[in-house]
């Protein structure tokens, strides 16, 4: 179970502590100065720093870091319940699915920012001409850890989800979205995407280029 990490220790001991039974939690500490990494140790996970920034370098460091032969991705901000883990991992390990993601559904007013959810609503369009009948970049996904290094992604910022998605795509994966509801992140953390204009662009910016 990989959760990427930038600045979440508010976030992280409610995400923890909710992480199914069965399941070992690597947090990849991505240049944190809140004390995350020391919050991880101390809720029962195992740290990786991965010092290269960008959300793409913490999600691959955390899947060379896992040895289950299925890897799990969710944000560390407190907006995604990791109890919606179990129906996306039996997705792939009963052989339904290569790739199981989540589809983000508002659970709460003012959970997914207009700008954050058009930025999203284009790059799904984009997937969608290209074949990939999706709805969403998935922001928790669940796959087979070797099948995901064999796609060898290049991508080490915002676009590594979308290279994900394209690759897996090419590769005829089979691809199985689930709704999962999407809460406000907790208190005292701050998206680094979604949390202003200015992040939501980056990040369309950044995937952007991997569909060129």
């Amino acid at each position: 179970m990989v959760f990427p990490c930038l600045d979440e220790a508010a976030a992280l001991p409610g995400v923890l502590a909710a992480l199914p039974f069965g399941y070992r939690a690597i947090v990849v500490d991505n240049g944190s100065s809140d004390g995350s990494p020391e919050v991880a140790r101390a809720h029962g996970a195992t740290v990786v720093h991965e010092p290269s920034p960008g959300y793409g370098a913490a999600v691959h460091a955390g899947v060379l870091a896992s040895r289950s032969p299925l890897v799990c991705v969710l944000d560390a901000d407190g907006s995604l319940d990791p109890g919606e883990l179990p129906k996306l991992v039996y997705a792939v390990a009963s052989g339904r699915a290569d790739l199981a993601m989540g589809r983000r559904v508002p659970a709460e007013r003012g959970a997914w920012p207009w700008h954050a959810r058009v930025g999203n609503a284009v790059l799904a369009m984009l997937l969608r001409r290209k074949g990939l009948h999706v709805k969403d970049i998935g922001p928790i996904r669940v796959t087979h850890r070797d099948a995901l290094l064999a796609l060898d992604i290049r991508d080490r910022r915002f676009g590594y989800p979308l290279e994900l998605l394209l690759r897996a795509g090419a590769a005829s994966w089979r691809v199985e979205e689930f709704d999962v509801a999407y809460r406000p992140r907790t208190a005292g953390t701050r998206s680094k995407v979604s949390g202003s204009v200015k992040g939501t662009l980056r990040a369309v910016h950044d995937m952007a280029g991997v569909l060129r």
